[in-house]
């Protein structure tokens, strides 16, 4: 695989994954918002929609296969991870504005016609962003903005992103913007940990509790 789009693969995950820490939960003070950053809503009907691109184009490309069930069964927690990519994109171009980062429609374009000819094709491109990160065709070129972005990030940052020091200067420097953003979270899908700017699952002991008594009448 070219080493630019190990790059670009790599920045992906690391923006998609989430970490078992706990911060300060949500509340319900929006009620009908899955989440809230900067002031700005992300409704609970936005988040579906985009889950909705997603499963779309999931049945489509397995239209022919029939692992259409195959696909929602690896995706199970679309739904989460679909805020966490909305969230942490907002939270990620706070970052990339307070350091001066800013990126071009060419840039995205530039980078976009690189990796669709490595991938062999525009399809070929489209559906290993599908099936790798559950991006569907047309938010593409908003995840490329953010890869440049992230990209851009690090340098402006002056770090590297191979090393333990470009790493935490990089989420150090997200865990600013989400702070400054207050990040809210609807509980029901979480809370966010502005020390690792990530969607985490809340707490529920009383769930444990229910389950303890349980067992002791059983």
């Amino acid at each position: 695989m070219h080493r630019r789009r190990r790059t670009a693969l790599t920045v992906s995950a690391a923006l998609l994954v989430a970490a078992p820490l706990l911060s300060a939960c949500g509340n319900e003070a929006h009620p009908g918002a899955a989440a809230v950053v900067g002031g700005d809503r992300i409704t609970v009907e936005q988040l579906q929609s985009r889950v909705g691109e997603v499963r779309t184009a999931q049945q489509q490309a397995t239209e022919k296969s029939g692992d259409y069930a195959q696909a929602v069964e690896k995706t199970g927690g679309l739904t989460r991870s679909t805020l966490q990519s909305m969230v942490l994109d907002r939270v990620l171009h706070r970052a990339a504005a307070d350091a001066g980062v800013r990126v071009s429609r060419r840039e995205v374009q530039e980078l976009r016609d690189q990796v669709e000819k490595q991938s062999g094709g525009r399809k070929a491109f489209e559906a290993g962003w599908l099936q790798q990160y559950s991006i569907a065709p047309g938010r593409i070129d908003d995840s490329l903005r953010t890869e440049i972005e992230a990209q851009k990030l690090y340098a402006a940052l002056g770090v590297q992103p191979q090393t333990e020091e470009g790493q935490a200067a990089f989420w150090g420097a997200l865990s600013d913007a989400s702070k400054a953003l207050k990040v809210d979270l609807n509980p029901r899908y979480g809370s966010w940990d502005v020390t690792k700017s990530r969607r985490v699952d809340a707490k529920t002991p009383w769930l444990r509790e229910v389950s303890a008594k349980d067992s002791q009448k059983a």
